[in-house]
């Protein structure tokens, strides 16, 4: 089976699809922006790369967030409840870890089961 790199860069691809998954790197918001801003911000590149790999929020299987302070759990909430499929919400986990940036408030990576022919991004 071929392993699919989408957007390389030299040190990480934001996605990689592989047997009929994609596992997505994390995504993150704008370091200017409140938690809740950032999680709907890193929502929509979750979106944005989960379409280049043929596939969306609906097939989402796991999922993790990172929150530099738990206290934030609820504004991360308001966020991905707006934004979740509530027909096929994945397994999740929470946690507080610091993150690369100190203006970083949350992180959120994804897997997603990608269909045997995927439509072409566009």
């Amino acid at each position: 089976m071929d392993i699919t790199r989408l957007e390389k860069a030299d040190r990480y691809s934001d996605a990689v699809i592989y047997n009929g998954v994609v596992y997505l790197s994390g995504a993150v918001g704008r370091e200017s922006a409140d938690t809740e801003s950032q999680t709907r911000e890193a929502l929509a590149e979750i979106d944005r790369v989960l379409a280049l790999a043929g596939t969306d929020k609906s097939r989402i299987l796991s999922a993790t967030v990172w929150l530099t302070d738990i206290a934030d759990y609820d504004a991360m909430n308001r966020a991905w409840d707006a934004w979740v499929d509530k027909q096929n919400p994945p397994a999740r986990a929470t946690g507080q870890v610091p993150l690369a940036r100190k203006k970083y408030r949350v992180e959120i990576t994804v897997s997603a089961a990608v269909p045997a022919h995927p439509p072409a991004p566009g």
